[in-house]
């Protein structure tokens, strides 16, 4: 979590996050994630061209304090204003940077992406948050995302399943993803999860109906994706928050 008023730890805390964006960016499968993540970028090489100004005014602000390893305060202070002439170079080339990802910004925000494949769609199995996605987000450190697909994949209920999906808009095109989540593919099932937001859904891919069925946004945690747990199966249970999620909940101690 940032500081505000650490410096050094800050900047450790953004580059660990660019870090893992490139990561995250080496394969995109869902195409839909292409426009925020660039909208976020904007708003970080904005903030990149601030930060640089002032380490450049940072530099000057505390010229007489300079000196080389040898004791040479005026070398030292030639240093700084060299220091501050490069930041406040960097910043204006980021800045042009800036209005460069604006172009690419326009452009990808005109896109309509086409289904990955239109003859599948994907439904909400389960979508748990907060407390109630703890257990399952344990499952994930303990023993990786293949392990969680199984677990929530045990209280698939087939049809019955699709068919409250269907009735409840939990239906997409593609996966549910947004930039903030990590999605984990096996077989028909997808896993997509947070763990800085704390929530975790399995979604399974189906043949698309013959009669189109109107599909919900892809973005889990502020809309669709099951987030509503009703209606109710015969049994009394919630079709989007299996039994054994509930049991390990209690067990844990935590609030339903």
């Amino acid at each position: 979590m940032p500081t505000f008023n650490d410096p050094a730890a800050d900047a450790r805390e953004a580059s660990e996050a660019v870090r893992g964006l490139a990561h995250a960016t080496q394969s995109i499968e869902n195409p839909e994630v292409l426009y925020p993540v660039i909208g976020e970028l904007m708003a970080t090489t904005r903030n990149l061209s601030q930060v640089l100004d002032q380490l450049a005014r940072a530099h000057q602000q505390h010229t007489g304090r300079a000196m080389t390893d040898s004791g040479d305060r005026e070398a030292g202070s030639q240093l700084t204003f060299e220091a501050a002439a490069a930041l406040h170079e960097a910043a204006a080339h980021i800045g042009q940077a800036d209005t460069v990802l604006d172009r690419a910004s326009s452009r990808a925000g005109q896109i309509a992406w086409r289904p990955e494949d239109p003859r599948y769609r994907w439904v909400s199995v389960v979508f748990l948050q907060g407390g109630e996605a703890e257990p399952v987000m344990e499952i994930i450190g303990r023993q990786g995302p293949d392990a969680a697909i199984a677990y929530l994949a045990a209280f698939d209920y087939g049809e019955e399943t699709v068919s409250a999906a269907m009735e409840n808009g939990y239906v997409y095109e593609t996966a549910p993803q947004t930039p903030a989540d990590r999605l984990v593919k096996d077989g028909d099932y997808a896993l997509t999860y947070s763990p800085s937001l704390n929530y975790v859904g399995l979604s399974r891919r189906i043949d698309a109906p013959e009669r189109e069925t109107p599909t919900a946004e892809s973005a889990p945690g502020s809309r669709g994706v099951g987030r509503h747990r009703e209606p109710e199966r015969a049994d009394g249970a919630s079709w989007f928050l299996p039994d054994a999620i509930a049991e390990v909940a209690e067990s844990r101690g935590l609030s339903l």
